[in-house]
């Protein structure tokens, strides 16, 4: 009896034990913001050290156009590619990816979206190439003419049977008026990203915030002194300037974004995007907004001029919020570049990546862990798959990722503030669950084993003296 007493408190020590432990993983992982491993091998050259995004550029890299029609992030983490045949899709999950056969591949796309291209431009108008519905969509703003939707529908005839158009509710618009506000005297936007060429600091921003030889100040009234100049821009066409930090007083060598609240998150390189990643932005208007990507590579003919290879995403964003920074997991992705909608009504984003801007100016992101005098050591919201420890001073970064540099502050930023990290707070609560219940069902199997050790107790006791 003894022996089974011990079995079966042994069996649910183990049994809540692992349930914390599983709770605990669960919590790790969903701070860590990294989608779940997928067991994989390396096949016909496929990286097996590639995280899942990795694993999905890289086979459609090497399969090529004509076989494959782009790749995503599914809704359980794993990559997902597009293929246009079955014996492509078995070379995809022997590699470990998740196929999809589609009809038309990415040649077929990119002929279309070549042919839009071509037409005459029409402002209120934006395209952009979905993966998942193997598809190019064409949007037109309520501004667009019913003549200029129909000679758009003529267009989208003649590129092809899978062109959709659409009509989407508001105005594509560049959001004049990282997270920090900016001025300029006549409009206001916000600072992206931290970067420098190993002389000078910058900021990286939108271009459509100020041509070259724009002054930015601190406030609208121009209080604090002239903070920088903007001394180089792609706009349209691209959408990204350079402001040089003309006050070498306004950082301190930390490089983070501010979240709200006294919060900042460490940007600890660039990255591109991968469809379906859920994503954040921050913005001197709205704050902090969080959403997916959705397309890649799309075209927005604003009022301004047109601006291709842009990132397309479900966030929201409103005047003031342009050259915010878009992140995920500590790595710089974007730059808010415009889009329709609002933070009340919803509607589409688009961003200027961030690896794009950087190697065309000659610059690169600072990595805001290598701070030497704060409060606060930074650290990074996120841990990439595969990156080393904070401790790292040259750290390894996913494929595409800009590497850091020495760090500075953005501007108006003390440097002590607390570095925080951006949590999806839903993926938080099975893990808490889970830990919850595994320490009542402790206490529980406590208490009752407990209270059989004294019915055996009892039991034995008279057992002995009435027998």
């Amino acid at each position: 009896m003894k022996h089974g007493r011990r079995t079966l408190r042994r069996a649910i020590r183990l049994a809540a034990v692992g349930g914390l432990l599983c709770g605990g993983l669960m919590v790790s992982h969903a701070a860590a913001g990294e989608p779940p491993p997928g067991g994989r091998t390396a096949v016909d050259g496929a990286d097996p050290s590639a995280p899942p995004a990795g694993l999905a550029a890289d086979l459609v890299s090497r399969l090529g156009t004509s076989r494959t029609a782009g790749s995503w992030i599914g809704a359980d983490g794993r990559p997902v590619v597009a293929v246009t045949d079955d014996d492509t899709a078995a070379e995809v999950r022997r590699a470990g990816a998740r196929a999809e056969v589609k009809r038309y591949s990415m040649r077929d796309l990119r002929s279309a979206t070549e042919t839009l291209e071509r037409a005459p431009r029409v402002p209120g108008t934006a395209w952009v190439v979905d993966y998942a519905s193997n598809e190019v969509k064409v949007y037109a703003d309520r501004t667009v003419s019913a003549d200029d939707w129909s000679r758009m529908s003529g267009v989208a005839d003649r590129a092809g049977d899978f062109v959709r158009m659409r009509r989407t509710e508001g105005v594509f618009t560049t959001r004049v008026n990282g997270a920090v506000p900016i001025f300029n005297g006549t409009g206001r936007c916000s600072v992206g990203f931290n970067v420098t060429d190993g002389r000078d600091n910058f900021l990286l921003t939108a271009g459509h915030c100020g041509p070259v030889g724009t002054p930015w100040f601190r406030s609208a009234e121009g209080g604090g002194g002239r903070l920088g100049t903007t001394v180089a821009r792609s706009f349209p066409g691209d959408d990204f300037s350079l402001v040089r930090y003309d006050d070498r007083g306004a950082f301190d060598g930390t490089n983070a974004v501010d979240i709200g609240q006294g919060r900042s998150v460490p940007v600890i390189g660039a990255a591109d995007p991968v469809v379906g990643q859920q994503v954040f932005r921050s913005g001197s208007t709205t704050g902090l907004r969080s959403g997916r990507v959705t397309a890649l590579n799309a075209t927005v003919n604003y009022r301004e001029g047109t601006v291709t290879g842009l990132i397309q995403t479900t966030v929201c964003a409103e005047p003031g919020d342009s050259g915010g920074p878009l992140l995920a997991e500590g790595l710089a992705l974007g730059v808010t570049s415009g889009g329709n909608g609002d933070c009340t009504e919803g509607g589409m984003t688009f961003f200027q990546p961030v690896t794009s801007a950087l190697a065309e100016l000659g610059v690169r992101v600072i990595d805001g862990r290598l701070a030497t005098d704060r409060d606060t050591v930074a650290a990074p919201s996120a841990q990439p798959s595969g990156q080393p420890s904070s401790q790292s001073s040259t750290p390894s970064l996913p494929a595409g990722a800009a590497p850091p540099a020495q760090a500075v502050v953005p501007p108006g930023d003390t440097g002590r503030r607390p570095v925080t990290a951006i949590v999806e707070a839903r993926r938080l609560v099975p893990g808490l669950g889970v830990i919850a219940v595994s320490l009542l069902g402790l206490l529980a199997a406590r208490w009752l084993l407990a209270e059989r050790a004294d019915r055996d107790h009892l039991r034995a006791h008279y057992t002995h003296h009435w027998s």
